[in-house]
């Protein structure tokens, strides 16, 4: 037994010499790829020997097995320094050979940014998250039920012909607002609730001031002692945070089949202060939202007691509101992906 591993150790002691030869003549990373092959691979002498290691008594096995690794190891952390040389030689070689003029100025890098409908849409749930709201979402795929007739739209109502909406089947439509969540919402959660409704809504429409899809954020509130005057702070507070606290607000009577009293709401044109221009159209006031104290009518929905709770609820595009904000004269430039506008923002 002591003859085989002595046997052994002069063949590994060959292989090495062998190798160390071989490594000598290696200049590339081609060669050095044969070379690790030869010495490290599956036919390789060391791969063969630990392969076939149960040939050997089983009392040298643990000997042969420690000899033979010791072998493998001096090759392996030799060819791992030559692999690096190689490497930093191949790198050196190849900037060499390429020419560039290093004086030449560096190309400008695009960034993207965030678009300005998702930054109005964040900054206006920051302030209501900041109230206390929370944030709820709903399918934009609704049904007929839910869009229309839950908000007190019955088949024969005459608020129906006020929306082009988008049927895809009977009963079924992409929704024309998003206060369908908030009936989805309520019919979940107890009283109090404070949500707003961000979301993508769809109508047949398309000119400079309306398009096909555009963005909503709805708001909720549904509480014991909620009146038209917690509406109209609510409504100051938002104005006052966008637009500045120097803007002021207007509500005028409307109406609108799921609130009632309903109010649209204007703020003070920030072209003329008030005072009447091209922009206002000489009235002094800006449209933003629409907004009313929710209609007893859809309580009995979501199964609330209507003699206990009331609430409020409003209304905004949020395409208007980034016109007001920053300056936009048509709608359809936020959708139409034309650089130089984006690149604004």
């Amino acid at each position: 037994m002591e003859d085989k591993i002595i046997s052994l150790k002069k063949e590994l002691d060959e292989v090495f010499v062998g190798f160390g030869i071989d490594i000598k003549n290696t200049q590339s990373l081609v060669e050095f790829e044969l070379l690790e092959n030869k010495y490290l691979g599956r036919k390789s002498f060391i791969a063969q020997t630990l392969k076939n290691i149960n040939d050997f008594p089983q009392e040298i096995k643990p000997l042969v097995g420690k000899t033979v690794n010791e072998t493998r190891k001096k090759i392996d952390e030799e060819l791992k320094s030559l692999k690096s040389e190689l490497n930093f030689l191949e790198f050196d070689k190849k900037l060499r050979d390429e020419k560039f003029d290093l004086s030449l100025p560096g190309r400008n890098l695009f960034t993207g940014s965030k678009s300005i409908l998702s930054s109005v849409i964040e900054e206006i749930q920051e302030i209501f998250i900041g109230l206390g709201y929370e944030i709820a979402d709903g399918p934009e795929v609704e049904t007929d039920y839910y869009n229309f007739e839950a908000l007190n739209h019955p088949q024969d109502h005459p608020a129906r012909s006020l929306h082009d909406t988008f049927f895809i089947d009977e009963g079924i439509l992409l929704r024309t607002q998003t206060s369908p969540v908030q009936i989805r919402y309520m019919e979940t959660h107890k009283p109090p609730v404070y949500i707003i409704a961000p979301g993508k809504v769809y109508r047949n429409d398309y000119d400079v001031t309306h398009t096909p899809m555009f963005t909503q954020i709805e708001g909720l509130a549904v509480d014991e002692n909620i009146n038209f005057g917690n509406l109209k702070w609510t409504l100051e507070t938002l104005v006052h945070s966008i637009f500045g606290k120097d803007r002021h607000i207007r509500l005028r009577p409307h109406y609108f089949p799921f609130t009632e009293p309903s109010a649209e709401v204007d703020v003070s044109c920030n072209m003329c202060d008030g005072k009447g221009c091209r922009i206002c159209s000489g009235t002094g006031w800006l449209e933003i939202l629409g907004a009313g104290m929710v209609d007893p009518n859809l309580y009995k929905f979501v199964n609330y007691d209507p003699d206990k709770i009331n609430g409020f609820a409003f209304g905004m595009g949020i395409e208007r509101i980034a016109m007001l904000k920053y300056g936009i004269n048509d709608l359809r430039l936020f959708f139409e992906n034309d650089i130089r506008f984006l690149k604004q923002f």
